[in-house]
């Protein structure tokens, strides 16, 4: 008896050891896993600079991944569950699919923590939360040479609904009024706004994006007038009008310096090269006219103050402390089919994690 007890000791201590602890105050705080993972945030970052050898577009696609995920529940990882034969996930409604991408480097990155801190006791060493928002913020360094520090300690929500992200993700059709209203929704700012719309200097966009503006755009303009005309001539042979061809063809959202995560997307905006409504949309009120003009001509302040929008998202309603899980699969909730688990279950906490 006394040496089982011994054991149940030993796997107590064992347990609390190499558990994350819990975030200070029910906060987030930098260096999370110093003491029990300190590679962790490391082993993401290599795993994306891998990823982006092979592919730089990838390195969009974790900003906007992060952005997606945060702005729907929270930053929780939602965006990573898959649908299952009775529910429609986040990551499968119009907004994200198909265009989202990095869950493969997502992935990747998980096992890769797995694999240097092991899963012993506790359910897991780092939340997919976090290694989402690692993944951006790496993603922002290697794209456009801004680094940050970004706290860490979230959960992993349990909850993901393709109505959701209906409801909480800005459309590219959106105008101004509608945008800041979707930002505010979020605590974040007009200027936020406008700072993190620069992260549209990276990436592709189909053309359903931004059809809207190249045919049939008024009873007066076959085309939109805000737009430079020879972009839309340019965007017109990309996109053919009621062609199915281009359904699956992309543009870059920034003509000047696609690949540079920088602040290049402002001054295209004052030449009328934004490419969706939403774009356009910052230059149509003066707060956001004005806030364009500022990051255009100031590179480094557009780049400081990215680097402090990107962490303030990271902390929409995150959830710590006991709330949500700690996902072994980041596609998975644990031990149990996503179409089986209710909004109630959210707040069950760590319950989940046992059951296998």
């Amino acid at each position: 008896m006394l040496s089982l007890m011994k054991q149940i000791l030993f796997l107590f201590l064992l347990a609390v050891a190499v558990a994350p602890p819990p975030a200070v105050n029910g906060q987030l705080k930098i260096g999370f896993y110093n003491q029990t993972c300190p590679s962790a945030e490391s082993v993401v970052q290599k795993t994306v600079a891998a990823a982006s050898a092979n592919n730089t577009g990838i390195l969009a696609g974790l900003i906007r991944l992060f952005f997606h995920d945060c702005f729907v529940r929270g930053c929780d990882s939602s965006v990573l569950l898959d649908s299952t034969a009775n529910n429609t996930a986040e990551k499968d409604a119009p907004p994200n699919h198909p265009s989202l991408r990095g869950f493969e480097v997502i992935d990747a990155a998980k096992s890769a923590v797995e694999a240097i801190c092991p899963n012993t006791v506790s359910p897991t060493t780092a939340p997919c939360a976090d290694i989402v928002a690692f993944a951006a913020r790496d993603a922002a360094a290697l794209s456009g040479n801004i680094s940050y520090q970004i706290p860490s300690g979230r959960r992993d929500g349990n909850i993901s609904l393709a109505s959701d992200a209906n409801a909480n993700l800005p459309s590219p059709l959106s105008n101004a009024s509608t945008l800041i209203t979707a930002f505010a929704a979020k605590n974040l700012t007009a200027d936020e706004l406008v700072t993190l719309s620069g992260a549209h200097s990276i990436g592709v966009s189909h053309c359903s994006s931004f059809r809207n503006r190249l045919y049939n755009f008024s009873s007066s303009s076959q085309g939109d007038p805000t737009l430079n005309p020879a972009y839309a001539a340019l965007l017109r042979f990309a996109c053919p009008f009621n062609s199915t061809s281009s359904g699956n063809t992309t543009v870059a959202m920034d003509v000047l310096t696609p690949v540079v995560l920088d602040n290049f997307y402002y001054i295209g905006l004052k030449m009328s090269l934004g490419l969706f409504t939403s774009d356009h949309a910052l230059l149509t009120q003066g707060n956001l006219s004005a806030a364009v003009d500022d990051n255009a001509w100031n590179p480094a302040g557009w780049a400081a103050k990215f680097a402090r929008a990107m962490v303030k998202m990271g902390s929409i309603q995150v959830k710590t402390g006991t709330q949500g899980e700690i996902r072994r699969n980041c596609r998975v909730v644990n031990g149990r089919s996503l179409a089986n688990v209710g909004p109630a279950a959210e707040e069950q906490g760590s319950s989940l994690v046992a059951d296998m």
